[in-house]
């Protein structure tokens, strides 16, 4: 078993959040099994995003089969990489397109989990745009030789700001966010605090009225359901000339979507969702990545999910070729496969070990001791069907802690209980090697 020493406040938080059936935002390294060709594909899409390029992708798999985990991952490889990343769950309140406030509301959602290497918990805008102010002082300050309290500085820095103002401005809205940026500039360097903080206000989404935000900043325009997706473009490439990599936003519970009653509200959903993938394949978008997380009837169903919208299904079905086992991951969708026996045998070992670390005891769990509780909890009536990781992960953790609490009580003590008898069937054998775990999907 893997004999790494965990710090004992990241095992408490990835054990604590498995067990409450959600994704740790730290410590995925410790416990990351599988997956391997699904984040190789990505990882080449995150080399197209740093040199100048877009992607777009889908990530299906079935509640709890790891997408929200895989998700997580990419967030963490990317931000160490120098990206600036934003995520946001779709729900009644959040899509990408409304007429009340829905997808200005998934804006602002986005902006508000802005997240860098040095501010990965979201909230990183203002921070974001000081450290480009700090970088472009430096970098005058250096090619002038000027002190910072000389006074020509402060015009060598303005010529830099207007370079980087003047490639936005080339973008749909571009003039009116370069505007604001050097706002936001001459207030830094002022000390006007004010001035900042409704510039801010004014990046969040968080202003109503476009008399308002001309009142307060001389912009007569504000974001809004039907613009909102421009200024996450203007922000892509805001952040490559501030120094960093690129941008990638994640966007999940895509079944929010699908959920929707009324078709025409849903259509323009799915008409946004194709403007975006059509953007990141046509050039239009740089430096940015998109990723959803969606299940396989919100993609497939050709009633009410994202197949419904022609101009999507016939750019994202499969090929002839594509099949399980065989999948196309170059593919606009990358489906989740099922997590083989092996795997979940060694996810089983690593938090059995993160476990007696955390605690303090001698792991009593031997690896067949392991593999008799994947057998049985894949032998459980409807399991063939039904299980996932997040189940097989939450039962496991369980198990771990009554065995620690509980010397006296054996792994086949509780897999023998009521709740943990497995059905008594032809596919069930004696011996644990016999078990073909290929049908389960995990």
């Amino acid at each position: 078993m893997d004999t790494i020493k965990i710090p004992r406040r990241i095992a408490q938080t990835v054990l604590n959040s498995l067990k409450g059936g959600v994704v740790p935002r730290i410590g995925l390294p410790y416990i990351a099994v599988g997956r391997k060709n699904e984040i190789e594909a990505l990882l080449h899409d995150v080399e197209i995003i740093s040199e100048g390029g877009a992607s777009f992708r889908f990530i299906v798999g079935r509640y709890g089969s790891g997408k929200s985990f895989l998700i997580q991952m990419i967030r963490n490889y990317v931000m160490d990489k120098g990206f600036v990343v934003a995520d946001a769950d779709l729900s009644p309140e959040r899509r990408l397109q409304g007429t009340k406030g829905q997808g200005l509301a998934t804006y602002r959602e986005l902006i508000s989990n802005l997240s860098t290497k040095t501010k990965p918990e979201g909230g990183a805008l203002t921070l974001v745009l000081d450290k480009w102010i700090n970088n472009v002082q430096t970098q005058a300050a250096q090619e002038t030789g000027y002190t910072f309290d000389d006074p020509h500085l402060r015009a060598a820095i303005d010529l830099k700001i207007q370079a980087v103002t003047s490639s936005l401005s080339e973008l749909v809205h571009g003039f009116e966010f370069a505007r604001l940026l050097t706002a936001y500039y001459h207030a830094y360097i002022d000390g006007d605090d004010i001035t900042k903080a409704k510039v801010i206000r004014w990046f969040r989404g968080e202003y109503a009225l476009k008399k308002e935000a001309k009142e307060d900043l001389g912009i007569n325009i504000i974001i809004t359901d039907d613009n909102w997706y421009e200024y996450i473009k203007l922000f892509a490439a805001f952040f490559r000339q501030a120094g960093y990599t690129g941008m990638l936003i994640f966007i999940d519970e895509l079944v929010n979507i699908y959920k929707i009653p009324n078709t025409i509200t849903r259509q323009y959903n799915y008409e946004k969702m194709l403007t975006m993938y059509n953007d990141t394949l046509q050039g239009k978008a740089r430096h940015l990545g998109i990723i959803m997380g969606a299940t396989p009837q919100t993609v497939e169903d050709k009633h009410r999910g994202v197949f419904s919208y022609e101009a999507l299904r016939s750019r994202l079905t499969e090929g002839k070729f594509s099949r399980p086992g065989t999948r196309d991951l170059l593919a606009p969708i990358i489906r989740l496969e099922a997590l083989t026996a092996e795997e979940m045998l060694v996810l089983c070992e690593k938090l059995s070990t993160m476990h007696s670390q955390l605690y303090g005891y001698t792991n009593r769990l031997t690896t067949n001791d392991l593999t008799i509780f994947i057998k049985t909890e894949f032998s459980r009536i409807g399991a063939d069907q039904n299980i996932t990781p997040r189940e097989v992960i939450r039962d496991f953790i369980e198990v771990s802690d009554l065995l620690y609490q509980n010397p006296g009580l054996t792994l086949q003590d509780l897999l023998q209980s009521g709740d943990f008898e497995f059905a008594k069937s032809d596919a069930v054998s004696d011996t644990v090697e016999s078990q073909d775990f290929a049908e389960f999907e995990v």
